[in-house]
């Protein structure tokens, strides 16, 4: 046996039929990550993996793998593992997210291995925060095909987790998240990532995947006891492969966030920290924002000399409202453009305007009120004319894009988003991605890209009643926790649960106000929507705070909660702190922390925007209150039912 310690790395090597490990450890010793080759078990032979943390199994021994077509699995009857330690720290900045400065370090290995299959590469990390690892296929390999990837994920023990089910690879992650004991999920049931689980007694655990490029979506399935295993999203022109190319060449990152409170996953920038550095040589173009929007009202408008709709009167209605509020942007949404484009094209050529919509009448007013415009295009639109229409968009003056309707993320859709955000790069236009999977760290390579959808929001309480309180919470601890989410909040027709019914024009919203005002520190975006109309805004004191709170934030805390009761949530913007807090159906009353943010000695002033205690039968009353804080203040916040609570700290003069 030949031993070395190298920087919290222990590599072990002996002879091929005996056991082969290589053990990482996270910089503060917490979380330890072993990848070994086990001699006995149900996984003798196979390059498999487990996880610590705290002293305690995280992770159980689960499998490593790819199956390439034509070979017999890579990782299956390894024979050879060798590992060098490597270490470093992720530091850069970004434009807008959960943080704007990231110092993160971590300690790794990368692992060459011989197995059935040939050779593979495999790099992993152990961050203070969660584990990651990636599969590079070595240029021996040649062109290659992925028909499966063989990673397991197998909880050490049995807990609740928090799955997004969907119906298949070509469906969209808008949907309701569930709490399910692991073991009591589906082996035909297909989970979306996050997947967020709880080892009780142990920590809390978030798989998701950092920079998807060149390879297909993750997804997993349970196929027996605690495990869950990796399926790809299959290609389209070849449905029995999900990813195809030429070696050498490398997998996403399989991201593992951990913490001890669930609340604290909600702080991690693992997934930008794993995805490579800006590849915009000039940012200055890229402004993060808010925005008005004139399609979730519908056709909506009260004391107005026009008829609402989807037209140029109406437009300029909502681009006033932007330049009275100070929002930088006018979003216009589907309807807007031509006539058809022909196949393939969703129906709209998006290169011209409709009667209804004189979008050049429309710029020139939005340029005088000094308020930027994006256009909304169906994909397929983008994915036929982008060539002819970004360069169209840049001379108009148009800001940026929102794309709608992927609701795929296989290999070749996933190069659609890069070639979306490559070229609108070119010529300075931000994206909003709706209708998309979940973000996987191209707001960090990709700055442009300012929010993806991939998540049932505000809209879907025109037609239904499922984006509740609950679900909200619910949101913080699994979507949420892999980038920027476009839930379009700002509900300001606030009526009680029990009183919502769905409705198309001016819709309501059953959750209380200050629940509203709340998601807009809880939910991150760079690309924020006062999705109401303008009126619901005008008359209310609450407009103050939304045209005060950021988009694009210095650092985030989570303060409390759990998934199914609350959540609490800090983020700064220079020396200014936002805490949002908001609870589900059930009225609670909870203590905020500000010793988690505020440091000792210092004195600040607070800025209270609380549930009025009349809020569950009238939910659009708030108390608006200001007091002097320290950190050893206990300051407590009384939510109602669907209830939230805002607060904004500044150092006192």
């Amino acid at each position: 046996m030949r031993a070395a310690i190298v920087c919290g790395f222990l590599l072990t090597s002996l002879a091929a039929a005996a056991a082969q490990s290589a053990k990482v450890s996270s910089p503060d010793e917490q979380i330890q990550l072993v990848v070994e080759v086990p001699p006995s078990g149900p996984n003798a032979g196979w390059l498999s993996y487990e996880i610590s943390y705290r002293g305690k199994p995280l992770i159980a021994s689960s499998r490593l793998g790819l199956k390439l077509q034509g070979r017999p699995a890579l990782g299956e009857k390894t024979t050879v593992l060798e590992a060098t330690p490597i270490s470093g720290t992720d530091s850069y900045r970004l434009l807008h997210g959960r943080a704007s400065r990231i110092e993160h370090p971590w300690r790794g290995a990368s692992i060459r291995t011989e197995s059935a299959g040939g050779p593979l590469e495999i790099e992993v990390r152990a961050y203070n925060d969660g584990a990651a690892l990636r599969y590079r296929l070595p240029a021996a390999l040649n062109s290659f095909a992925v028909e499966r990837e063989l990673t397991q994920f197998q909880a050490a023990r049995e807990g609740t987790s928090y799955p997004l089910i969907l119906a298949g690879f070509r469906t969209s992650y808008e949907d309701n998240y569930v709490a399910l004991p692991l073991s009591a999920i589906k082996p035909d049931y297909l989970v979306a990532l996050p997947f967020t689980f709880e080892v009780p007694g142990v920590g809390w655990v978030s798989i998701t995947e950092a920079h998807l490029e060149d390879w297909a979506g993750l997804y997993l399935v349970r196929p027996r006891g605690r495990t869950m295993e990796a399926r790809l999203a299959p290609r389209l022109d070849q449905p029995q492969v999900a990813v195809v190319g030429k070696a050498p060449a490398q997998s996403p990152w399989r991201v593992l966030m951990i913490a001890a409170e669930a609340c604290r996953l909600i702080e991690s920038n693992l997934v930008t920290s794993l995805s490579p550095e800006s590849r915009l040589a000039d940012t200055s173009w890229i402004k993060p924002g808010k925005t008005s929007w004139s399609w979730w009202s519908g056709h909506f408008a009260r004391d107005v000399a026009f008829q609402p709709g989807m037209n140029t009167e109406t437009l300029k209605h909502y681009i006033d409202f932007s330049a009275e509020a100070g929002l930088p942007y006018c979003l216009i949404d589907a309807g807007w453009s031509g006539g058809p484009v022909g196949q393939g094209g969703g129906g709209r050529d998006i290169t011209t305007w409709n009667e209804r919509v004189n979008i050049p009448e429309l710029l020139a007013y939005a340029r005088s009120k000094k308020v930027g415009l994006w256009l909304w295009c169906h994909w397929s639109a983008v994915d036929a004319q982008m060539e002819k229409a970004f360069p169209l968009y840049e001379k108009w003056g148009v800001v940026g894009v929102k794309v709608d309707f992927m609701d795929r993320d296989d290999q070749q859709m996933v190069d659609f988003y890069h070639r979306v955000a490559r070229k609108a790069a070119e010529h300075k236009l931000m994206v909003d991605f709706h209708g998309a999977f979940k973000p996987c760290g191209m707001m960090r390579y990709y700055p442009n890209v300012l929010t993806h959808e991939g998540v049932l929001g505000l809209e879907y309480l025109k037609w239904s009643n499922r984006a509740t309180a609950d679900h909200n919470v619910m949101i913080a601890f699994t979507r949420l926790l892999a980038g920027p989410l476009d839930y379009t909040p700002g509900g300001f027709e606030n009526v009680p649960p029990a009183e919502f019914t769905p409705r198309n024009v001016n819709p309501t919203v059953p959750t209380t106000r200050a629940h509203q005002m709340a998601l807009y520190v809880i939910f991150e975006s760079g690309f924020q929507m006062l999705a109401d109309y303008p009126g619901a805004y005008r008359a209310s004191k609450e407009l103050e705070f939304l045209k005060q709170v950021p988009v694009a934030w210095d650092e985030t805390r989570g303060l409390g909660g759990r998934p199914g009761a609350y959540v609490s949530v800090a983020r700064r913007q220079g020396d200014a702190w936002y805490i949002g807090t908001i609870t589900g159906a059930e009225a609670r009353e909870i203590e905020i922390p500000l010793g988690r943010i505020l440091p000792a000695g210092r004195t600040y002033t607070a800025e209270i925007w609380a549930d009025a205690p009349d809020a569950a039968v009238q939910p659009k009353n708030t108390v608006r209150t200001t007091q002097r804080v320290t950190a050893d203040t206990r300051l407590r916040a009384r939510l109602a039912p669907a209830g939230g609570h805002v607060i904004v700290l500044r150092p006192h003069q």
